[in-house]
């Protein structure tokens, strides 16, 4: 509609349902020749893509849902108190994942600060109070468009604005009072919870 095509691509990530809405219908367009960077946006301190491993894992902390092959942190992480941002979830999808491990997509992960920053600047540049599972894609258009300014590379950037905050105000007001702090999950808790896989799944 507005005559231009997407470079890259950013989307929340803690299921997968907002990536995978927004960045498989662009696939199919990387699959017939055209090229464009397909990443999912995660929170540190549940980094399921970036930390997780890829093996069969319940689909829910009681272990009574189907096995289902993902990056998991294991049924039963529970990302610490102090994570106001959303995207909670252990694992990813079993389609995201499969794309993540074939390399066909990419992850990164961003800290809460970083996070509810983004909101805020986009809150006062576009008038719309983000979801915080929102501003993690934010935030990590803003780190590529900051990139692109130093590089001079010019780049079309689309990102998933999934939802409005209103009823994430109490987390705003946190983080604009100092309240939050970043939390990147340790790889030993990572360990601990993974200990607690299915006894045939295979931890590489």
């Amino acid at each position: 509609m507005v005559g231009d095509y997407p470079d890259m691509i950013f989307a929340p990530c803690g299921g997968g349902s907002n990536f995978g809405g927004i960045a498989f219908p662009f696939y199919a367009d990387n699959a017939a020749g055209k090229q464009v960077r397909l990443v999912a946006v995660e929170p540190s301190s549940c980094p399921s893509l970036t930390k997780g491993v890829y093996t069969y894992d319940f689909g829910d902390t009681a272990g009574l849902t189907p096995m289902m092959k993902m990056y998991t942190l294991g049924h039963n992480f529970m990302p610490p108190g102090i994570h106001a941002g959303g995207l909670r979830y252990h694992g990813a999808s079993a389609l995201v994942s499969q794309m993540y491990n074939e390399k066909l997509i990419e992850a990164t992960s961003v800290g809460q600060l970083e996070t509810f920053a983004a909101g805020v600047l986009f809150a006062k540049s576009e008038g719309i109070v983000p979801a915080p599972e929102s501003c993690h894609a934010i935030a990590a258009v803003i780190r590529e468009a900051k990139e692109c300014a130093k590089t001079g590379e010019p780049k079309t950037l689309l990102f998933n604005l999934s939802g409005h905050g209103h009823f994430d105000m109490t987390s705003y007001d946190r983080y604009l009072k100092g309240e939050l702090t970043d939390f990147d999950y340790p790889e030993e808790a990572i360990k601990a919870s993974l200990a607690d896989l299915p006894g045939f799944a295979q931890v590489k």
